[in-house]
This record gives C-alpha cells, structure tokens and sequence, in this order.
C-alpha cells in the first residue's frame, strides 16, 4: 500500500510547534522545585532544572499535542501529560549520560549533568524528575481528563519508561555492546528503549480528550511503531554523518564503542532508505483521520528529516 500524499504542510504548523515548545517550557519551569539555598536539596533542585529547561526539541510534547488534536483534548490536560513524558526523557537522558552506562560529557551542548554536579547527585537527580513525572500526570486530572483514563494513562507511561519498554531496551543495548543483533532483535531493542517512550506521548495525547475507537487506536499505534522505529534509525545515520556541535552531544559514540546499530546492520545508505520507508508508513497509519491527522504526519517528516 502507498502512503497517502499530505497537502503542503499547514501554514501554522511552524508557529503552532514554537508555542507548544514554549508552553512545556513554562509548565516544566512551573513544576520543577525552585532553587532555595545552596545546601544539598538546593544543589539537588538545581541539577534537575539544569536537565530539563532551555533544551531539547521537545519531540515527545509536540507529539502529546498533535495526537490531543484528534480527540478535542485541553490544552492544558495536554500540557501535564506532555511534561510527563518530557521529565521521563530528561531523567533517562541523565542516567543514560553516566560513566556507568553511555559515559558521555556532552548533552545538549553543554556537559552532562554529572560532570557539572557528580555522579551521585546525577543519580539523584534521575530518580527525582522520574518520580516528579508521575506528579505531572495526576495534574492532569483537575483539568478533564477523566479519573479511568487518568488510570490507563499512569499505567501506559509506568510500562513505557519500565522494564518492559525503555529500561529494559537499555538493558538489552549494555548487553549488545560487540555483539551482531539481528534486524527482527535490533528492533525489539529500540522498539523499547526509544519507540515505548515516543508511544506513550501519543496514547497519552490521545487519552486526554474523548475516547477512540478501536480502529483509530490501532491506526494510531501504527503510525506510532513507525515513527518510534523512525526516530531511533536517523539517530543512528546522525552519530554517523552529524558533528558534536550539530548533534549537541558527542558524534560517533555508536562506532567507537562498537554498538550495533542500524548503519552497522544495513549500511548508511540502507539505514537512510528504511528511514523514508518508516515515514511513509507513519503517512499511510493516519490516512484514516483526513485533515485532523496533519499535524502527527509533520512531526513524523520532523522525526525522518531533522538534521540534529
């Protein structure tokens, strides 16, 4: 089947991505403690807010509220929800940065949250904003999401970052170091450790607003297993192709530690090919949803086409 062809993307959506961005910039600033003293839990709150504010691409809330779209979702029920995902990303980031797992100095353009704080606190701050995220997804109750979907939303995000989707990917890849995966295991890894993630912004979104039926639930997780798949092969063609100051962390990382990934497996030209293949296949997920499914196809050009 050939993946639908979208209009030229909407006039908006550049202006509507800058506003959510600065929406869940606000809203992070607004739930992360505030630096008071320059003792131990001072030291503590400013290693989380030096992790979370002023970077990233905000992928996994843009994603939150592209799929709330669909469902008439709140604003601002989509805000903690995007926040959320957003605060679980941050803390993987800061453990997965650590000499004990990736042992990289460089994350968005500055030096990781151990270099500048140490290790333990590093740790801390980890476990801090994994359990400040679950705090930002019960806001999201007092702003219409409904207590039972309030309950599945907790659960999807608790089996996402857990031993089953993202920390259980990252086990298999500490694992994989040196090892040949195949394509089927190779996926299984990034399915988890990237893809549940980037799922779980989607199934949040979606769950704010009114619910789905069957069809566009599995039309909607289609089109999420492609992106979530999507995103892991461009970043492994970027640690190849892409510098540090591009990437705004170390380049080359995969190579030198001889980790397997898809440029290894498929080749740069391959790995690129399979990228377009997903992104049509993200395109083809949404057709059933006409015009209100627009803005999740951007974001799944943003994911195939981004250059950082």
């Amino acid at each position: 089947m050939s993946a639908p062809t979208f209009s030229a993307p909407i006039p908006d959506f550049s202006a509507w991505s800058v506003d959510v961005q600065a929406r869940t910039e606000r809203c992070l600033e607004g739930l992360l403690p505030a630096v008071v003293g320059t003792d131990a839990l001072g030291r503590l709150h400013e290693g989380m807010r030096y992790a979370v504010l002023g970077g990233g691409k905000r992928v996994r809330p843009l994603l939150a509220h592209a799929a709330g779209e669909l469902t008439g979702a709140s604003p601002q029920a989509l805000d903690r929800a995007g926040c959320a995902v957003e605060l679980i990303h941050a803390y993987s980031l800061v453990h997965d940065d650590m000499p004990c797992m990736d042992n990289d100095v460089l994350r968005r353009g500055k030096p990781t949250v151990h270099v500048a704080y140490g290790e333990a606190m590093a740790m801390l701050v980890g476990d801090a904003l994994q359990a400040l995220a679950f705090k930002a997804l019960v806001s999201a109750g007092p702003m219409g999401v409904e207590p039972q979907a309030l309950m599945r939303m907790t659960d999807e995000l608790a089996d996402a970052a857990g031993s089953i989707g993202m920390a259980g990917g990252q086990a298999i890849d500490l694992t994989a170091v040196g090892e040949t995966l195949t394509r089927a295991s190779l996926e299984d890894m990034h399915q988890r450790k990237t893809g549940a993630m980037l799922r779980a912004s989607v199934r949040l979104g979606a769950w704010c607003g009114a619910s789905l039926g069957e069809a566009d639930q599995r039309q909607l997780d289609a089109y999420c297993a492609a992106i979530g798949l999507a995103f892991q092969v461009v970043d492994d063609v970027l640690d190849v192709q892409a510098d540090s100051a591009t990437l705004g962390k170390t380049a080359g990382k995969d190579a030198e530690h001889n980790k397997p990934t898809y440029v290894s497996l498929l080749g740069l030209a391959g790995a690129q090919d399979l990228a377009q293949t997903l992104r049509g296949q993200a395109h083809a997920a949404l057709s059933g949803f006409g015009t209100r499914g627009s803005r999740l196809a951007e974001l799944a050009d943003l994911i195939v086409l981004r250059r950082s």
